[in-house]
């Protein structure tokens, strides 16, 4: 074979689908990973794809494969892991030289990482990368943060490599540092916030009296209209699944409490550091944080009497506000990503972002292709609220929310997104609110001081201090 044009250390899950996947486009690629053992079951993978594959038992052979200027991806956790890689790396590689983190990162990690290997000339990317396993395999949308040097010389693999809508690859260089991981973690919370939407609206169809197969035909025929997305899609499929053991619905044997790796609570931290807080990603924070409390949820409904009413709400209903909600979540996202641009002087496209999300990622919907329409035409990255591209969804879908949230309200059953939209939509359309209470009462007892309607300036006190 050829030289080797990247480097692949770690081939668990996703590092060996993206080793494949490059192979599988063209290109020449060089593999090692900690444990020696994983390699020969790779190949065995690999197949025929195996001829463009060059195995090295150890990193340092895996850098002697490789021709200068050095291109290595690493795919092993972006924790302490990657920082003992850096350690033992920066010694062996040299100037030029440009090392990939495409895993999960906290994006402060990945501005460090980058500053500490600039020092020694080496260029580092944080590059995310969303579809799971399929998608690393067959075509993942990725986000890349990095100087242009690193991307010029990337570009042509990860274009290879990615998704495709229609024939636009799913792929972008969103700015230097940790640009590609923070909006990568933005789009992780827009996705925990998608699928807690979901599983309310599952909640209140089947609280309807609907069993779950009739829900699988309703989420299959939303997915075939505006709301169509891959959650939508793989929800439908889920739904019509049988457990083998006991031939009940697969969700009837399933606990009641979900996981979560942290990138949706990065978010939610993030936000609120940057004056944005995105109250539908927090209420899908922490519904999967009250899910965990198995024990304390059952000791209140011993004591309190669990809500389980019967709820009539027509399914047009339900989709109308499905729709405004959605609009809702990518709106509060771009806000992030928004503040985040300001904050770290990054050059984030907005309407690029939408189009790399419209294939290849778990948020993928049909929603981003007027997403990135609206941000082409000119509504800037905080406003997408009020971008004419959603007027009618909003104006037909907030009273079917309001609808939906009153009824849930009304018979005890929690929607912590779907209020959370609601709330946050009504706020941002009312100009005067409860802010002028609070500032009040915080110059009461704290001397903080506020701003007047009637003149300029800051710093006034009330009659309190006279």
């Amino acid at each position: 074979m050829a030289d080797p044009q990247i480097g692949i250390y770690g081939l668990g899950t996703m590092g060996a689908a993206l080793a494949l996947n490059l192979a599988e486009n063209g290109v020449e690629i060089a593999v090692a990973n900690r444990s020696t053992e994983a390699i020969p079951a790779f190949l065995d993978r690999a197949g025929p794809l195996a001829a463009r594959i060059a195995t090295a038992e150890d990193l340092d052979a895996l850098i002697a494969a490789l021709p200068r200027p050095r291109q290595l991806l690493a795919m092993i956790p972006s924790t302490a892991p990657m920082d003992a890689l850096i350690d033992e790396l920066i010694p062996k590689l040299a100037e030029g030289d440009t090392l990939i983190d495409a895993g999960n990162a906290d994006f402060h990690a990945t501005r460090a990482r980058s500053a500490k290997l600039a020092e020694h000339g080496i260029h580092f990317v944080g590059l995310g990368v969303s579809g799971g396993e399929e998608g690393a395999r067959r075509g993942p949308s990725m986000m890349f943060g990095g100087t242009e040097y690193s991307w010029e010389r990337l570009a042509p693999m990860l274009r290879a490599i990615a998704a495709r809508f229609g024939d636009d690859p799913c792929v972008a260089h969103l700015g230097p540092d940790g640009a590609g991981h923070f909006v990568k973690t933005v789009h992780n919370g827009i996705e925990y916030a998608d699928m807690q939407m979901i599983g309310e609206l599952f909640d209140l169809l089947e609280t309807g009296g609907r069993d779950v197969g009739e829900i699988a035909d309703i989420f299959a025929g939303w997915n075939e209209g505006p709301l169509g997305s891959y959650l939508f899609e793989i929800t439908a499929g889920l739904l019509r699944r049988t457990d083998s053991a006991t031939g009940a619905p697969i969700l009837d044997v399933i606990q009641d409490s979900a996981g979560q790796k942290g990138t949706g609570r990065w978010t939610v931290i993030e936000a609120v550091k940057l004056g944005q807080s995105a109250t539908m990603i927090e209420g899908a924070v922490a519904a999967r944080a009250w899910s965990a409390e198995r024990d304390a949820r059952r000791a209140g409904a011993e004591v309190f009497g669990s809500a389980r009413a019967t709820v009539e709400l027509e399914v047009e209903t339900l989709e109308a506000a499905a729709r405004a909600a959605r609009v809702l979540e990518y709106a509060q996202g771009f806000r992030i990503l928004a503040a985040s641009a300001e904050e770290y002087d990054w050059p984030l496209a907005p309407a690029r972002i939408a189009e790399i999300w419209r294939a290849g990622c778990i948020i993928r919907a049909k929603m981003l292709d007027d997403i990135a329409g609206a941000f082409a035409e000119g509504t800037a990255m905080a406003d997408l609220m009020r971008a004419e591209a959603f007027r009618e969804t909003l104006e037909t879908g907030i009273p079917a929310l309001r609808k939906v949230v009153g009824t849930a309200v009304a018979a005890g059953l929690p929607v912590p997104v779907l209020a959370s939209a609601l709330a946050w939509f009504d706020t941002m359309r009312t100009p005067r609110g409860t802010a002028r209470l609070i500032q009040a009462q915080r110059d009461v007892f704290g001397r903080h001081g506020f701003e007047r309607t009637d003149r300029e300036g800051k710093g006034f006190h009330g009659p309190w201090w006279d």
